[in-house]
């Protein structure tokens, strides 16, 4: 059993941002260094860093390095630029709730210390970073123990997309009870869906699991039914990127698909997330706003020749939102919700 790649690190004596390109996996496992604002915008955009937590962590920590480039005459300007960077950073996906609110989260750490000056926001804005991403870890760690309470010996489970240590830290969310299982000897079948068109199945999920000693079989994306229909899959688990109020969760496309068939043969259908996922601002999934993508990932992504005619109409949205009422349950590290959501959900922030 191998040890997951550190996705993101920051090297505190070199003053550098690394991620591992994802865009490059499995063939090639490389880092790159994140300097620039319009680097660090294309990382989030293109994918090269992805999975709501992840995109969380990496923002947290790009704030704090755009943060000390920032040349200021004074603080309200220092603050200006602050704000104007997370602005540009946050307009690089809409759909995934942690990007917007790590960023908010650096902005009240920086304005809570502004009084004391540059340098002390500068280390409170650091120290903030490495809180999200310590903070991550362990909330992984709690979603993996409650997600794998619900299986048994010898299950079968279905995943869609990619929700392992690459997507946020160390075990991962909705592949987080596989790996846990793994390190404890307990066997599991997991049927990875490839995700189309991007693939984060096929080339994360399967290559993650694979890597981690677990069970693992690749499908495609239209071979989920046959797998439930022949009774191999006892359950089905997966991430997600926002969940609203009542339940309602975005999760990349197809999620929805994999939920309608599970509700068709009776398996149950788990939602894997940390609390900072739950938006409940967002009352249902009508108002989770659904990022549309070029066309071209249809068409020629991992392709050697365009597989349509150039002048075919594409519809490319990465994320669909699966109806509260086909999920059986929502996973965060502060235990597992049932329905209804809307109550389950408002508890978790009671005590907050």
């Amino acid at each position: 059993m191998e040890r997951p790649l550190q996705n993101i690190r920051y090297d505190k004596a070199a003053e550098a941002l690394y991620i591992v390109d994802q865009t490059l996996l499995p063939t090639e496992e490389k880092e790159i260094r994140l300097e620039t604002a319009e680097q660090m915008y294309d990382a989030i955009r293109s994918l090269r860093v992805r999975g709501a937590p992840a995109i969380g962590i990496c923002a947290a920590y790009c704030l704090y390095a755009l943060a000390r480039t920032i040349d200021a005459p004074d603080m309200d300007g220092f603050m200006e630029r602050l704000r104007t960077y997370s602005a540009y950073l946050n307009s690089s996906r809409p759909t995934a709730v942690n990007l917007s609110w790590a960023l908010n989260v650096q902005l009240e750490t920086a304005g809570a210390h502004r009084q004391e000056g540059r340098e002390a926001v500068l280390e409170a804005l650091y120290e903030q970073a490495v809180e999200i991403h310590e903070d991550d870890i362990a909330k992984c760690k709690a979603i993996s123990e409650f997600g794998l309470s619900l299986l048994k010996e010898g299950d079968g489970v279905l995943t869609h997309c990619n929700a392992g240590p690459l997507a946020t830290s160390r075990y991962g969310t909705a592949q987080g009870p596989f790996l846990l299982a793994a390190e404890r000897g307990m066997k599991l079948r997991v049927f990875a869906d490839e995700t189309r068109p991007l693939l984060q199945g096929a080339r994360l999920t399967s290559y993650e699991l694979q890597k981690g000693g677990v069970d693992v079989t690749l499908i495609c994306d239209n071979m989920a039914s046959i797998v439930m229909k022949n009774g191999w899959v006892q359950a089905c688990f997966v991430g997600c990127d926002r969940v609203a109020a009542n339940g309602d969760t975005a999760n990349k496309i197809g999620t929805s698909g994999v939920a309608i068939l599970a509700k068709h043969y009776g398996i149950p259908v788990y939602v894997l997330g940390p609390t900072s996922t739950v938006d409940m601002a967002c009352p249902d999934g009508e108002h989770i706003p659904i990022e549309l993508r070029d066309g071209e990932e249809i068409k020629n992504l991992w392709y050697e020749k365009p597989m349509a005619l150039p002048e075919v109409k594409c519809y490319n949205p990465a994320f669909d939102v699966t109806d509260h009422a086909l999920i059986t349950a929502i996973v965060t590290e502060k235990g597992i919700c049932y329905p209804p959501f809307t109550e389950s959900l408002a508890a978790l922030f009671e005590n907050a």
